[in-house]
């Protein structure tokens, strides 16, 4: 289960008020100049998506939604959690991407602000502990066994 603080959610809100609407990226950690370190991971968490059909023009994205709640959960050290506009996966939102130097690349997509917290912060720390990124299917959670998007093999020095 993930842990919440309240600084962290300080942190992501005083973020989007800083950023705005016009914002591309915005890294709600602690990770200084947005630079992956060796050895450290990327979590990227679509702001623009929209969860379902019955959204309000005006209204808040399921994306920047679960990226607030997620901004509140105690992350293993290395994991960065940042906010992006797009990534293209629309049809199938609330979408994240696990990247890191050497490491295989992974879209995950049908999540749920509201139910997937957790199981977006057990599949990352899972991902973290693999030094290149490969998880054993069986090891993760159910929900990214059946909605990955995509693996993507990582560039070669």
């Amino acid at each position: 289960m993930s842990s919440y603080d309240d600084a962290a959610t300080e942190r992501a809100v005083t973020e989007t008020a800083a950023t705005g609407p016009d914002s591309k990226s915005r890294d709600v950690s602690d990770a200084g100049d947005g630079a992956t370190a060796p050895g450290a991971v990327d979590l990227l968490v679509c702001t623009t998506c929209r969860h379902g059909d019955n959204v309000e023009p005006d209204g808040p994205r399921a994306g920047a939604l679960l990226l607030e709640r997620l901004a509140r959960a105690a992350w293993p050290a290395g994991v960065t959690v940042r906010g992006v506009e797009c990534l293209s996966n629309c049809g199938r939102g609330c979408t994240v991407a696990l990247r890191g130097a050497g490491r295989w690349t992974y879209v995950y997509g049908d999540l749920d602000p509201a139910e997937h917290p957790a199981v977006v912060l057990d599949g990352a720390a899972r991902y973290a502990a693999a030094a290149d990124g490969l998880v054993p299917w069986r090891e993760r959670p159910e929900h990214f066994r059946k909605h990955c998007i995509a693996r993507i093999p990582p560039l070669e020095a």
